[in-house]
């Protein structure tokens, strides 16, 4: 019998195309179906009532009154809210966080569910909430950054250590010509999705179906199985849209959990949105940092030393603590390292991830402090990162799997006209009268892989199914995973039905970390591999088929054929295949990991490029971005289109971590006084410059088995630290805390 022929599938017929979203339509028209456009049969409206203070317990609430008001059905507090099969504080894991979810009385910040009202009508139940009228026993609440006591973190971002170094970092600045030493800060950002978080959630008996914007519904599953006590199998999540995550919709939060709490105490559906003002505190944020930077450096430019400490926040309860040190790991060559943290509780939802948690607020403060060392050499800030080039990584002495950064700096520079820059700080205005200045910001972000699974199916009428539970959250995951299950079955596009959105398909991980494409993609691609294994077994083994015997030579798949691969001539449809073996279909399974042997072999990063010119009231400080050029190297590009579309996002996101977005804190209260979009800046049009982003081609053998890297989030880390460098190059001020405003600039 001739042995199982090894496939080669051929890539690049979907792959690599530029193809539009095959949900758009929907989207543009309306059809789009988001969780909150669900309305099953006898729904309710929940909405919740959240606290006024940031530190104590609710004395009372006039349940009563809220109960007396037309529509009202009940009034879920914690003297009846369903109790828990789990402590919603216990720790299960590194990405288990506690939830306040009606347990006691206690209130540990402000914002905080203390109660939810149900109705027949969303007036009625909001009407209800204000009916509430709590009274509160407060206690003194620490919730200013500035004036609380530092302690060393036991651990940063998901369990990485708190301190790491290479080399002698005292001996190192003791001995250089130059030195920098300089504190930077960013402020705490909320997330603010278009699509706030929501749910409607049904039971039946033990059975919970659940409409909820989610970037990880298997965790979903195993977070509220084990809250509830029931069989995770016995969860169904639909979520095949969102209207944007940005990692804060990647484990489920506690106003989703109430909605389900809620809709199992009155034993109907129950629909529960927060208020644009309820997301800032129970669903995550970028907490604020302070950060000092000790550098050295010959009189060449050439490093001797970067010392790099974090001082951030967590909550009083629980931990998270930014990881901004990591990315001075990774960017720049110097033969001493340090990067050390301290952190501080304070009495405010816990922080969690928010679009390159680490990366992003490491990225505009190190390459802030990386201008300054060239400005104090003497170089242009170009030259003189390339004269600190990693050609290793820093920290850990690894070579990168793929490295195209200096491709990125030359093509962005080109494009840019970087060459013509003056090196002489407020020496441009434009015909107006503005001062002009140009900086740049390296980008760079790892480059991620968690568990996935998929399943695909090629049947005898020539088409084929490919299923995952996979998440689009705006960045068309609906698209290039499609281009994928395509490719590695060998079908044309339009001959697949693919199927993601829903936890009763397989799991394909979280959406984050920039890893979603290259986690569920390859599981896709192995899966595609292991149905055409299957196909190609039953062809040549059959005498009848032309590929007989061909197990040494092995097969290609295409446009729904197999063929030999030394003479591509000889081969069948699948069609034939599967008909003469009397098979109505073949299935696939395939999985994804990350390799541990590849990991510990190399450093595996996206990297990038900014440039960016601004423009600067000299009287007013107005500061305006009017150009940003990126050029990024992220391995194998899917899907152009999709992919520039996430590096325009992630450098717009820059804009708005550079000049717009801080979370003011009423100090007597720990309420968010901005908690709103009118208070709360973000980028509008008027904000968004020309905006140009190069694909640089980089081909990665090492980090996975299509060569595939993250884009989602590596956008923001070079973008916020070049413009902040334009902005002193425009004015000659060196702007250390972000947002930049112009009251900083006014002398």
């Amino acid at each position: 019998m001739p042995e199982t022929a090894p496939v080669h599938i051929r890539q690049g017929s979907s792959i690599g195309q530029p193809l539009t979203r095959r949900e758009a339509l929907l989207k543009v028209t309306g059809r789009a179906r988001y969780a909150a456009d669900n309305h099953p049969p006898g729904m309710l409206y929940a909405v919740v009532a959240a606290s006024s203070i940031a530190r104590g317990r609710v004395a009372s609430l006039d349940v009563t009154a809220a109960k007396s008001h037309p529509g009202v059905a009940e009034v879920m507090t914690p003297a009846n809210a369903p109790k828990l099969a789990q402590d919603p504080d216990e720790k299960a894991n590194p990405f288990t966080f506690r939830l306040d979810l009606l347990q006691n009385d206690r209130v540990r910040y402000a914002n905080q569910a203390i109660a939810v009202v149900i109705a027949e009508t969303l007036e009625a139940a909001t009407e209800g909430a204000l009916l509430l009228r709590p009274t509160y026993e407060t206690e003194p609440a620490h919730v200013v950054f500035a004036s609380a006591t530092p302690f060393v973190p036991p651990s940063v971002g998901v369990g990485d250590q708190p301190k790491a170094s290479r080399g002698d970092v005292e001996s190192g600045l003791t001995g250089a010509e130059k030195r920098v030493d300089a504190t930077y800060e960013t402020a705490a950002q909320y997330h603010n999705a278009m699509e706030p978080h929501a749910i409607v959630a049904q039971w039946d008996g033990d059975r919970l179906v659940i409409d909820t914007p989610s970037q990880g519904m298997a965790m979903a599953q195993s977070r509220i199985a084990g809250l509830f006590g029931i069989d995770q199998a016995d969860i169904h999540i639909r979520s095949p849209f969102l209207g944007g995550g940005f990692g804060s919709k990647g484990l489920i939060s506690g106003p989703q959990v109430l909605g389900i709490m809620a809709a199992r105490l009155v034993n109907r559906p129950v629909k529960l949105v927060l208020r644009r003002e309820q997301m800032y505190g129970p669903v995550g944020h970028r907490a604020a940092t302070r950060q000092s930077f000790r550098i050295g450096a010959k009189a060449d430019g050439t490093l001797t030393a970067l010392d790099h400490h974090t001082v951030t926040a967590s909550s009083s309860f629980d931990d998270f603590f930014e990881p901004s040190g990591g990315v001075s790991h990774t960017l720049y060559a110097t033969p001493a390292l340090s990067t050390t943290y301290e952190a501080v509780r304070l009495d405010m939802g816990t922080p969690l991830f928010m679009r390159a948690p680490g990366e992003a607020s490491g990225s505009v403060a190190l390459e802030g402090a990386i201008d300054e060392m060239a400005e104090s050499c003497g170089l242009d800030p170009l030259e003189f990162r390339l004269k600190n080039y990693a050609e290793v990584e820093p920290l850990t002495g690894k070579p990168f799997s793929s490295k195209a950064l200096r491709d990125c700096y030359v093509q962005g520079a080109k494009r840019f006209g970087w060459a013509s820059r003056p090196l002489a700080p407020r020496s441009m205005r434009d015909p107006a009268g503005l001062l002009v200045g140009w900086g740049m910001g390296t980008a760079t972000f790892p480059a991620l892989m968690f568990q996935a699974e998929a399943r695909a199916e090629l049947r005898a009428d020539g088409t084929g199914t490919v299923d995952i539970g996979a998440h689009d959250m705006g960045q068309g995951a609906w698209t290039a995973l499609a281009q994928i299950a395509a490719d590695g079955v060998g079908l044309p596009l339009d001959r697949i039905t693919f199927n993601m959105g829903t936890s009763d398909l397989p799991n394909a991980g979280i959406a984050g970390g920039s890893a979603h494409t290259a986690t569920a993609g390859s599981a896709i691609h192995n899966a595609g591999a292991s149905v055409i294994a299957a196909l190609a077994a039953l062809a040549t083994n059959d005498e009848r088929s032309p590929l007989f015997g061909a197990g040494n030579t092995g097969v290609l798949a295409r446009d729904g054929r197999l063929m030999r691969r030394d003479d591509e001539s000889r081969g069948e449809s699948y069609s034939d295949i599967l008909n003469r073996a009397g098979r109505h279909s073949v299935e696939g399974k395939g999985q994804a990991a990350p390799n541990p042997g590849t990991q510990q072999s190399y450093a595996m990063h996206a990297h990038g490029a900014v440039f960016a010119e601004v423009k600067v009231d000299p009287t007013l400080g107005q500061i305006r971005v009017t150009r940003l050029v990126g050029a990024f190297a992220a391995g194998r590009v899917i899907n152009p289109r999709m992919v520039e579309s996430q590096y325009y996002g992630g450098m717009i996101w820059g804009i708005s971590f550079a000049l717009h977005e801080q979370a003011i804190t009423d100090a007597r209260s720990g309420r968010i006084t901005n908690a709103n979009l009118a208070e709360y800046h973000v980028p509008v049009n008027a904000d968004v410059p020309s905006v140009e982003a190069i694909l640089v081609d980089e081909h990665d053998p090492h980090v996975n088995a299509l060569g595939i890297k993250g884009v989602g989030e590596i956008g923001v880390t070079g973008t916020a630290g070049a413009i902040a460098n334009a902005v002193w190059h425009a004015t000659g001020h060196r702007a250390r805390k972000t947002p930049i405003t112009l009251d900083t600039l006014i002398r």
